[in-house]
């Protein structure tokens, strides 16, 4: 009898903690697609252009009491860089570029978030384009609007550490080596 209430308690016990823990978890958010952009700010002899990646996808689990506990994957399809031109557009898919045949996707996979004062993030992970893979470190602002959660931010790279611009295009006078990657992610849970 001893041992059957040690077992009723423990089991009690038990799912106590499990559903404790399972309500400790934040959901993952639905990302907005049509309110969601990721942008790519470079120069091309001295003038700035902005171009965007128009298909991209991101799963980010995210409590805004418990920021530190936040998960975030970001892959962006590397075939979708629109520079307004259809002749560009292929043309940066060749192997001295993107080389989108074999690197069709890039992907950044947060490693460490950590609160870095109001409505902002330190955001340290690993950037993978062109099959080379770098540490990178940013600030993310993060608000919230009505049921949206809101992350903004950007990310300074430099293209020739990925090996985009291979062969004659190494020149940074043409294209700066300097490239900022802009993101706007738009969640809701």
């Amino acid at each position: 009898m001893q041992n059957q209430k040690r077992a009723v308690l423990s089991w009690i016990v038990f799912v106590f903690l499990a559903v404790c823990t399972a309500s400790a978890h934040s959901a993952p958010l639905k990302v907005d697609a049509s309110k969601s952009s990721v942008s790519a700010v470079f120069k091309q002899i001295g003038v700035p252009i902005e171009t965007k990646f128009t298909k991209f996808s991101a799963q980010i689990d995210y409590d805004a009491a418990k920021p530190q506990n936040a998960k975030a994957v970001v892959d962006i399809d590397i075939v979708s860089f629109d520079l307004g031109d259809p002749d560009y557009n292929q043309e940066v898919q060749k192997k001295e570029w993107f080389n989108g045949a074999q690197f069709p996707k890039a992907n950044f996979t947060a490693g460490k978030i950590a609160p870095s004062g109001a409505g902002k993030l330190e955001v340290s992970g690993k950037l993978t384009i062109k099959g080379k893979t770098a540490d990178v470190t940013f600030l993310l602002n993060v608000k919230k609007e009505g049921a949206a959660h809101i992350f903004e931010g950007s990310l300074p790279i430099k293209r020739l550490a990925f090996s985009i611009g291979d062969g004659t295009w190494k020149d940074t006078s043409v294209v700066a080596d300097e490239v900022i990657i802009k993101f706007r992610i738009v969640g809701t849970q």
